[in-house]
């Protein structure tokens, strides 16, 4: 992508989020770029120049931004899990935030429509999960120094996702919330196998 100038990156990031809330409440097969344009007060000309490849690179942008989002509304928790309290905050904030999306994951639907050949879709899916991979093994270091840290945040992102799956499938929240919480309580323990994967 050109560089931009601050307005114009400003610019390219409201048009990004208007196209991102639309895609969250219709699903990117539903939402054109006329949708956009009148969602965002964009011009044609003006969403050619940000996205010149037209919704396929309107696509990318949003995927690019929703698995930020996966992130970014996991903090402040997810960067400090240094106590057991923190990782219970961490564990009702993941939980909440898939209760409140239930059965609409935008970033799953988004992968679908574009598809995970697609090396930059793979590459913003991979770097999202290293990110969170990294973080929760911070966590899982910090609490429990005994522990294979990076094994044990394997485990919990596969609670995580795999309830995520359950949700959708069932619109079951329970998978999730037991999945993860039974995770973070072995890791408390010290369980082997499921939960620490003590050394």
């Amino acid at each position: 992508m050109r560089a931009l100038t601050p307005k114009g990156a400003a610019t390219r990031q409201r048009i990004v989020e208007g196209a991102a809330k639309l895609i969250r409440d219709h699903g990117p097969a539903n939402v054109g770029l006329d949708d956009i344009r009148a969602a965002t007060a964009t011009s044609k000309s003006q969403l050619f120049h940000y996205f010149p490849d037209g919704k396929a690179d309107m696509l990318l942008a949003v995927a690019a931004h929703e698995a930020e989002l996966v992130l970014d509304e996991q903090q402040p928790y997810l960067g400090d899990l240094t106590s057991w309290a923190q990782w219970e905050a961490w564990r009702d904030r993941v939980i909440a935030r898939y209760a409140a999306q239930r059965r609409r994951c935008p970033l799953s639907a988004l992968t679908a429509q574009l598809g995970l050949a697609d090396p930059a879709v793979e590459g913003i899916i991979t770097g999202m999960y290293s990110r969170w991979q990294a973080q929760i093994a911070a966590g899982v270091r910090a609490v429990r120094p005994d522990a294979d840290a990076e094994r044990v945040a394997t485990q919990l992102i596969g609670a995580i996702t795999g309830g995520a799956t359950m949700l959708v499938a069932t619109d079951d929240i329970r998978y999730l919330e037991i999945g993860l919480t039974e995770a973070i309580e072995n890791l408390r323990r010290g369980a082997p196998g499921a939960g620490s994967s003590l050394r």
